[in-house]
């Protein structure tokens, strides 16, 4: 592990807290030895660039010849049976959607952009369902308790997205233009490049869709994504480099009774300093927003949220080893229609790690101290030991706390908010082993998650209201493998979850607990060949797991052709034997349906 760690050591710290070490994570991988193209440098597990095997951390890695080849129209069809990731939706294009990490809720989960993160402050959850895949080069998930890392709500686990650097020279431009099913329509634009240490890259893109019935004998509900990007960085003789992001995605979309203009906005800017050859200190200031305009039958609401956040962190080299540390402020704020009794809330926290390499033992230890406005003080740990049994072979073992924080509607919405409550607790066993070898990959974990003070809206009192009252043991076993064998590239992911509520017995709610995902793709000269196959058992709408929605099997084909230098074409099918797919159900009892056979064609030039 150490010779695989120093070719790598230093690269890059935190884009945006992790932004432009990314780019160099991700240049560095593209050198390493061909051994190395199924064991991918990850940052968002540890702060740090780390091989897969070396974060100590069960983490999947979707790049970005992943993302180009399944073409995806939704992140959610990217995360669907992907290894401990469940997805629930209230139908196609645009509509709610949630993404349970290991069985946690979706407000159990972060969600990052380039190291910002991106949520409703006043849900508690992020709004999934409205980033273009398009606009990201990779995505990063990382499964298990990173609440010493990244504060609040890391309780299942951290999804990263990343957004392309300026390749070198340049410019170079993209475009792709494509529709197909249910009268969809998509375009985008890039230009992208490097000059004298200037990286640049900006983008933006546009989806629209007549859209699917999201309920039975039900009317076509439309949505549409209109998505900028602007991303520059700069690197002086120094050392010292200075960066700026900013992601805005906004449009709109129909749902049963109404629709809602929504925004979602990520902004930032850092400063790194090397101060000596070994300390290296990063400063960066963002803002995200969540913004919504609800039109429906009974009026108009409105919820916009911003977070604010300043974060200082320091990487220090001691060797073999590396520490660090660091602070961050950040700032909540909520306005609309809706009087909530307090509209700001601020956190301050503390944090530090140890990386620690004993070859071939190696150690992971991480500890933060939060104080919150609103729900008071938390301290979250933990504590990763990995072991190489030889050189393909590595045995890990880890125990990590993580809190969520009560959401602004749960504490304020007038009537029912509930201004004493506690933050949800959680602790986290897990044991695990990967295999490492030229052509393929394996994983295999198994964990179990025990979450305390679960918030849950019920009578105490006469009032009804949200209290911390219940308990949930989650338990589960992953499996993952993946090879690149001739023109051949294989994925797949078994995953096994028992998410309990443990005071009835029930399992939680819209969590399939048993899913397979294979995903096969081939090169043949100018064309490939690939296809998805995502198979789930049953799951419950309600507490009292009485309102059974069925599993299903969805099939997902595509094909490429590069039929001239820098010009290729893609068609993707989705769901190609027109499976009924539900995953819940809305309260007068009708199904939210997922779109049948869906047919993309586009044409790319630049990518």
């Amino acid at each position: 592990m150490n010779t695989r760690i120093h070719a790598v050591h230093g690269l890059a710290a935190f884009g945006l807290a992790a932004l432009p070490l990314t780019v160099n994570a991700q240049t560095a991988q593209a050198e390493m030895d061909e051994s190395l193209s199924l064991n991918p440098l990850v940052v968002t597990a540890t702060l740090a660039p780390r091989t897969a095997d070396q974060s100590l951390a069960s983490v999947t890695v979707l790049d970005e010849a992943t993302l180009r080849r399944q073409d995806p129209t939704s992140l959610t069809d990217l995360f669907r049976g992907q290894p401990g990731v469940d997805v629930s939706t209230n139908g196609s294009f645009g509509k709610h959607s949630s993404v349970f990490i290991r069985g946690t809720n979706s407000d159990q989960n972060v969600l990052l952009i380039d190291g910002i993160r991106l949520r409703s402050a006043t849900t508690g959850g992020a709004a999934w369902q409205f980033l273009d895949p398009r606009l990201f080069q990779r995505a990063e998930i990382v499964r298990g308790p990173r609440g010493s890392l990244y504060g609040a709500d890391a309780v299942g686990g951290v999804v990263q997205l990343f957004t392309p650097e300026g390749e070198e020279g340049g410019p170079h431009p993209r475009i792709s233009a494509g529709g197909g099913s249910f009268g969809s329509q998509r375009y985008s634009a890039g230009l992208s490049g490097s000059s004298g240490g200037t990286r640049y890259s900006f983008a933006g893109s546009h989806f629209s869709t007549d859209g699917a019935p999201v309920v039975r004998d039900g009317d076509d509900k439309g949505y549409d994504n209109t998505t900028g990007l602007a991303r520059l960085s700069h690197t002086f003789d120094g050392g010292a480099e200075l960066g700026v992001l900013a992601l805005r995605a906004r449009g709109n979309t129909e749902f049963v009774g109404g629709n809602t203009d929504y925004v979602q906005q990520v902004a930032g800017i850092y400063g790194e300093v090397p101060v000596t050859e070994t300390w290296r200190s990063r400063l960066t200031l963002s803002e995200s927003r969540d913004e919504s305009d609800n039109f429906q039958d009974f009026g108009t609401t409105v919820f916009d949220t911003r977070s604010k956040t300043a974060r200082w962190e320091n990487t220090l080299g001691l060797g073999p080893h590396e520490v660090i540390a660091g602070a961050e402020y950040g700032e909540d704020r909520v306005s609309g229609t809706t009087a909530y009794d307090e509209d700001s809330r601020d956190n301050a926290a503390l944090f530090a790690q140890g990386l620690l390499d004993f070859t071939p033992v190696t150690a992971q230890a991480s500890m933060r101290y939060d104080d919150n406005e609103a729900f008071g003080e938390e301290i979250t740990g933990s504590l990763a030991l990995g072991y190489e049994l030889d050189a393909h072979h590595t045995l890990r073992a880890s125990y990590g706390t993580a809190f969520k924080a009560p959401s602004f509607n749960d504490l304020y919405f007038p009537g029912f908010g509930n201004p004493d409550l506690e933050a949800e607790t959680s602790e986290t066993f897990e044991v695990g082993v990967r295999g490492q070898y030229r052509p393929l990959f394996w994983d295999l974990a198994a964990y179990q998650t025990d979450v305390d003070d679960l918030i849950a809206f019920t009578e105490q009192g006469g009032l009804l209201a949200p209290f911390n009252v219940a308990e949930a043991r989650i338990r589960g076993v992953e499996l993952s493998a993946g090879a690149e064998l001739d023109d051949w590239t294989l994925q797949a992911a078994l995953t096994y979850t028992d998410p309990e509520d443990r005071e009835t017995g029930n399992r939680l709610v819209r969590r399939a607990g048993q899913s397979l995902r294979l995903d096969v793709d081939r090169k043949l000269g100018d064309w490939s060949l690939g296809g998805s196959w995502v198979v789930q058992n049953h799951r419950y709408n309600d507490a009292d797991n009485e309102q059974r929605l069925p599993g299903f099997g969805l099939v997902n084909l595509r094909a490429g052709w590069a039929f001239a230098p820098l010009w290729s074409a893609r068609l993707t099918v989705e769901n190609a034997l027109d499976r009924e797919v539900v995953t819940a159900r809305d309260f007068g009892g009708r199904d939210f349906l997922d779109a049948g056979r869906a047919a993309f064609v586009s044409v790319h030039f630049g990518q």
